[in-house]
């Protein structure tokens, strides 16, 4: 018998993208199938979402899902083959742009609604109310399934293990108390000690409480989040969960992102011949209209144009990186903040021939920015992995970026001054003011005419192995300690291992520590 894992996000590529969520679930189902697990990814069913799947069937109708009726569509990914699961209702139909915003950037008022129909249609078919036979193990992903493992302990379902990946804990679902009666939740969970928050009613936290496991996608971020500055008001039970609590890196899809394979580059090239990635740069400049120009370093910015991700301190830096290295270009793809977004066209604006902006994303540009670029800004204030910098590593295009999180893990330091060290990828900064970015920008232009040392830095980026060999034998191993003894033997044996406590007293200080691991 194989061991059957169900996945449930709110989005997956290619049937629906905003950022690196959808990339990581559906690349880490392939890794478990692949590794002899019979994982199914679910997900609302937007109309990409049902446009893009393979061989839909419908495996089951739910008339009392909060919000309104729904029905389960089984079919596959369509260019993978990955088993998928749809929640088509009234709501998901009418999301066409975003899952969670409207055109002008509000959060959907039915947001708690849609959410937690996912959360009860996923608990429908660990009751065997289904055509699809119940899974050992329910992974859930962030807040959109958070309510999961609370509904499984309040219908008394037991078989079925429960994991939390918390891929970005600043956004939890967080919703008015008045919600809970429509999502059937009962009153005495309505308290500080169950899954009110702040006055509010939390998926995030309900899962948190409720999960079997706990985990994070890097060593770093899963310190961080035990401390007041990255908890987001959730590191006390954080710390009270610790025991709970893994740190499991996410992986790169090779396949994908594949310099010598790519078929959305201008040319392949690979760490033994490089030449290919001259023609990527010409094709980068051509895409996005600047001049071409082989030697003008290109420094690109390819993410969500938030506060997060640094927008503000982008635009103001890069004025004075631009004024500095007057044959610097700069290309930016991404959408956010509609205040973010104009500032970056009013910079296009004023470094016409320098600055090439495009609001939106597409796999093209993506691909395209990643291998045509010279270098990668990523600045951050909080960062739980950072796949981008890991993509643009990939084709030898060298980030810089905050010292957070999954970034701190994954990226060698060239250091602000003297001669890189000989394993150095990337460059990180700490802080997040104007001179902070820009004292780092003006550190890889410095490298960068220094072609001897800059193609150091590139080879070794190339060389670092992100796969999802390690991180995907992890959660096999964290599947199988929390499924039910009948099904253990279907999971290999574990060697995942929790984070070690951290004592109250430390937490304040625990990011600034190395993750401890307790023995097997």
């Amino acid at each position: 018998m194989k061991a059957r894992v169900l996945l449930v996000a709110s989005e997956a590529v290619p049937l629906a993208k905003t950022g690196g969520l959808a990339d990581v679930i559906t690349s880490l189902a392939r890794a478990l199938r692949e590794r002899g697990v019979d994982a199914t990814v679910m997900i609302p069913g937007y109309p990409s979402a049902i446009e893009q799947a393979c061989g839909l069937k419908e495996i089951g109708a739910l008339p009392a899902l909060p919000g309104g009726a729904g029905r389960l569509l089984h079919g596959t990914m369509s260019d993978c083959g990955v088993p998928v699961v749809l929640l088509q209702t009234a709501a998901f139909d009418r999301r066409a742009a975003n899952p969670y915003v409207d055109h002008e950037g509000n959060e959907y008022p039915d947001n708690a609604l849609c959410f937690g129909a996912l959360a009860h249609a996923a608990v429908a078919i660990c009751a065997g109310e289904t055509a699809l036979p119940a899974p050992h193990v329910v992974h859930a992903n962030d807040w959109h399934a958070g309510l999961i493992p609370t509904l499984l302990k309040l219908r008394g379902i037991e078989g079925v293990g429960t994991l939390l990946t918390i891929h970005n804990l600043a956004f939890q679902g967080n919703f008015p108390m008045e919600t809970a009666a429509a999502l059937q939740i009962p009153p005495e969970l309505l308290t500080p000690e169950g899954l009110e928050f702040w006055g509010k009613l939390s998926f995030l936290k309900a899962g948190l409480l409720h999960a079997d496991r706990i985990s994070t996608v890097s060593r770093t971020y899963a310190n961080e989040i035990l401390t007041p500055r990255f908890g987001h008001g959730m590191e006390g039970l954080l710390n009270a969960a610790r025991e709970r609590l893994l740190a499991i890196r996410n992986g790169v899809d090779l396949t994908a992102w594949d310099a010598e394979s790519d078929t959305l580059i201008a040319r392949p090239f690979s760490f033994a011949d490089m030449r290919g990635k001259s023609s990527c740069k010409r094709d980068l400049q051509t895409l996005f209209q600047l001049p071409i120009d082989p030697f003008a370093p290109i420094l690109a910015i390819g993410s969500r144009i938030t506060h997060q991700k640094m927008a503000d301190v982008a635009v103001a830096s890069l004025p004075q990186v631009l004024r500095a290295h007057p044959r610097a270009q700069v290309v930016v793809l991404g959408r956010g903040d509609k205040a973010y977004e104009a500032g970056f066209r009013l910079l296009a604006s004023q470094f016409p021939d320098r600055v090439a902006v495009h609001i939106g994303y597409d796999e093209r540009r993506a691909h395209a920015l990643h291998a045509g670029a010279d270098m990668l800004l990523h600045g951050s204030r909080f960062e739980p992995f950072g796949l981008t910098p890991l993509y643009s590593m990939r084709y030898g295009t060298v980030p810089i970026a905050s010292r957070v999180g999954g970034m701190a893990d994954t990226i060698a330091d060239a250091g602000l001054h003297g001669t890189p060290d000989a394993g150095a990828n990337g460059i990180l900064f700490d802080g997040d003011a104007c001179e902070d970015m820009t004292r780092a920008v003006s550190r890889a232009f410095e490298l960068y005419a220094q072609p001897v040392v800059w193609h150091a830095l590139q080879r070794q980026a190339m060389a670092a192995d992100f796969s999802w060999a390690e991180p995907a034998q992890q959660y096999i191993d964290a599947y199988r300690d929390i499924a039910a003894d009948a099904a253990k033997p279907c999971f290999v044996e574990p060697v995942a291992e929790p984070v070690a406590e951290v004592a109250a007293s430390e937490a304040a200080t625990a990011c600034d520590e190395p993750l401890q691991y307790m023995t097997a």
